[in-house]
């Protein structure tokens, strides 16, 4: 009988982490693959990406109600829950694979812990700057299985206390995707959207949900220096943290006014890779510039406290890091060009084939649904110390 594996997408970035993942069981007669979509997918004014996750061609696919997507998000966690429990309690799943640190995924770990469904979590032991750690880490201890990118964000996830038999280095998924052969062509992509430009940069600017009530300042000053550096951009909406009103609202103004700003709500993952190769460079404080920049060699000029601790700048060379300040930012546009370096720390692009392997490999072991903590040897060795010069 093949084995039931739910994955649940949220947002453009996750799908993007996920899509060779699914391709790859949906190929293998042992799984039986569903699509759970929910989410950011669902606003028309992220550019409705359910669409895209519709196009794909999954067997079995459920796309929630966009009434149960809340701009608070509490709210939209719990109605997540909610929603994705009702589903997983008609299929029944045996796996539920989740990616990253949203609260889309938060409650996929919450439904699957408390339904004693094992859950499978791609790229835990990541660090931001944001309330992404905190969500990503307890979902770390939510869950049964972890995929990791790469050792360092494996050790983090041991030093959490998780076994180390349970975590799998698989690299990031979406590089399988950056490095196959079958991506569109630049300019095709430029006469489906209209876009003229020859060279031009990417802006893609998120809010802090955690600095939320300083975001009109800071992206006043990122968007005055974008503006006043009279380069051509391709503009990206943010996703749907707090704050992203305050962004949402200036980009709208600002369509029509500026002919070196072009502005889309979302680009199709493999569209957004090509345009991405292409550019001069990325800006802002997006994962991508962080994941996706670096594979290809294109210069990120990362922006504020986001992406903090994402990155090792002695492994990642084509990242210039700049605050929320205008000077500093006009300057490293201009120095750009000098950050243009590959890395492959990421992967090499056999992810999927690494994750089938892993969860093959996991429904081997029969991996229990009850976790066990388990402590590093410097805290079993301070332990035995304190017991035999405190207690005895």
């Amino acid at each position: 009988m093949a084995h039931k594996i739910v994955f649940l997408t949220g947002t453009r970035a996750d799908y993007g982490k996920l899509k060779s993942l699914m391709r790859q069981l949906s190929n293998n007669n042992m799984f039986q693959v569903y699509v759970y979509v929910t989410g950011m997918h669902l606003l028309e004014q992220y550019g409705n990406t359910w669409k895209e996750v519709k196009k794909d061609g999954y067997a079995n696919i459920y796309v929630e109600d966009p009434k149960t997507v809340d701009s608070r998000m509490d709210v939209n966690l719990a109605n997540v829950v909610l929603g994705f429990s009702k589903y997983v309690g008609g299929i029944k799943p045996d796996y539920i694979v989740i990616h990253g640190d949203r609260t889309d995924a938060f409650a996929g770990a919450i439904v699957g812990l408390l339904n004693n469904i094992k859950v499978i979590h791609i790229e835990g032991g990541e660090l931001t700057g944001t309330v992404d750690d905190s969500i990503r880490h307890a979902i770390t201890k939510l869950a049964h299985i972890h995929c990791t990118a790469n050792e360092e964000t494996k050790l983090r996830l041991i030093q959490l206390g998780e076994q180390e038999e349970k975590i799998h280095i698989i690299g990031s998924p979406d590089v399988d995707i950056m490095v196959s052969g079958d991506l569109p062509e630049l300019v095709d992509i430029k006469q489906e959207y209209g876009i003229t430009y020859e060279k031009y940069g990417i802006l893609t600017y998120h809010p802090v949900v955690t600095e939320s009530t300083d975001i009109k300042r800071k992206f006043g000053e990122v968007f005055k220096a974008v503006l006043d550096s009279q380069r051509n951009y391709i503009i990206i909406y943010p996703n749907n943290d707090l704050g992203s009103d305050t962004i949402i609202d200036l980009y709208v103004k600002s369509e029509g006014k500026y002919e070196n700003l072009f502005f889309q709500k979302s680009f199709p993952f493999e569209t957004f890779l090509v345009l991405l190769k292409n550019a001069d460079f990325i800006i802002g404080n997006s994962s991508a510039g962080i994941r996706e920049a670096c594979v290809y060699g294109v210069p990120c000029i990362d922006i504020g406290s986001r992406q903090a601790g994402r990155y090792n700048p002695r492994v990642l060379r084509n990242i210039c890091h700049v605050e929320e300040q205008y000077d500093a930012i006009r300057k490293a546009i201009e120095k750009a060009k000098e950050y243009r370096v590959k890395s492959r720390y990421f992967g090499l692009g056999n992810s999927a084939e690494l994750f089938e392997q892993a969860v093959v490999e996991e429904i081997k072991a029969d991996t229990k649904i009850q976790k066990c903590f388990v402590d590093t040897e410097e805290t079993q060795k301070k332990l035995q110390k304190y017991i035999n010069e405190v207690l005895f």
